[in-house]
C-alpha cells in the first residue's frame, strides 16, 4: 500500500508506483514516474522528467532533476532515469541532460550507492553496483561504468571516462580516463597497481588478476608509449574479455588515460 504524507506536495499526474512511502515536506512533481517500494524521505525533491525504478531511497535533501548547471541549457525537455535499488543519500543532486550534449539524459544504473553531497552533473551515465563516497562530483558528460568506486571527494573533469571495476582513491583529481580494473589516485592521479581487493570481492580468479596486473605492467612499465604498449598485449597475450576491455577502453579514450606511477610512487594508495 502506498503511503503519501499529507504534509507531501504531489503532483496529480505523477506515477507512482504499488508500495511507495512519501514522507512529509518531500515535493514530487508533475511528469515522473516512480516505481514500486520506493522510499522518499522527508525533504527530498524530485523534479519533472525524472523516472526512478523499483525499491530505491531517496534521503533527506536530496534534489533529483534539476535543470542543469550549463549555459548552454535553453530550457528543452531533457531526463534523468534512475534504475533499481538506487539508493541517494542526503544532499546529493543529479541533474537533467541537456540538447547541446546530443544525449539529453542523465542515467543511474541499478544497485548503485550515492552518498551524502554527492553531485551527478548533466549527461552523466554511472553503471550499475557503483559507489561514490561523500563529496564526490562528477561534471557533465562524465561516465562512470559498472562497480567502479570513486573515494570521498573525489572530482571529475567534464567527459571523464571512468572504467568498470576501477577504484579512484578520495580528494582525488581526475583529469584523464581511467581504465577498468585499476587503482589509482595521488595528486596528480597516476595508476598504482590493480584493484585486487575489489576484484577477489566480485568473483574474478586468481589466473584473472594475475593477467589484468600483467597487461598494465606491459603497458606502463616496459619503456613503451601507451600505443606500442597495447599492440604488444595484444600479440602477446591471448584473448580474454579483461584483455579486450582494457584495449578497448585505451583505444576509445579521447582524453588519454592516466600516467604510470613514478618507482617511489607504485604501491597502495593510503
Amino acid at each position: 500500500m502506498t503511503k503519501i504524507h499529507p504534509l507531501a506536495t504531489v503532483d496529480p499526474s505523477a506515477k507512482i508506483g504499488e508500495n511507495v512511502e512519501i514522507g512529509p515536506y518531500a515535493f514530487v512533481d508533475a511528469n515522473v514516474e516512480i516505481g514500486d517500494g520506493c522510499k522518499i524521505l522527508p525533504h527530498a525533491t524530485i523534479f519533472s522528467y525524472v523516472k526512478i525504478g523499483k525499491n530505491c531511497s531517496i534521503f533527506p535533501g536530496a534534489v533529483v532533476g534539476a535543470i542543469p548547471q550549463d549555459l548552454k541549457y535553453e530550457g528543452e525537455v531533457t531526463y534523468v532515469e534512475i534504475g533499481d535499488n538506487v539508493t541517494i543519500r542526503e544532499c546529493a543532486t543529479i541533474n537533467r541532460g541537456t540538447k547541446a550534449s546530443g544525449k539529453g539524459v542523465t542515467k543511474i544504473g541499478s544497485n548503485t550507492l550515492l552518498m551524502s553531497y554527492v553531485h551527478v552533473a548533466h549527461d552523466c551515465t554511472v553503471g550499475s553496483h557503483c559507489i561514490l563516497v561523500s563529496y564526490v562530483g562528477i561534471a557533465g558528460e562524465t561516465d562512470v561504468e559498472d562497480w567502479a568506486i570513486l573515494g570521498g571527494g573525489a572530482k571529475a573533469h567534464q567527459f571523464s571516462h571512468i572504467g568498470a571495476h576501477a577504484m579512484v582513491g578520495g580528494a582525488t583529481k581526475i583529469n584523464k580516463d581511467v581504465p577498468p580494473f585499476v587503482l589509482c589516485g595521488r595528486d596528480p592521479i597516476c595508476y598504482a597497481g590493480v584493484n585486487i581487493v575489489g576484484l577477489r570481492r566480485r568473483g574474478f580468479s586468481t589466473d584473472q588478476i594475475r593477467n589484468i596486473k600483467d597487461i598494465y605492467d606491459t603497458i606502463y612499465f616496459q619503456g613503451m608509449n601507451i600505443t606500442d604498449g597495447c599492440a604488444k598485449v595484444e600479440s602477446g597475450f591471448p584473448q580474454s574479455e579483461e584483455r579486450d576491455m582494457i584495449l578497448n577502453f585505451i583505444r576509445s579514450s579521447k582524453r588519454g588515460i592516466i600516467r604510470a606511477s613514478s618507482p617511489g610512487e607504485k604501491g597502495d594508495i593510503e
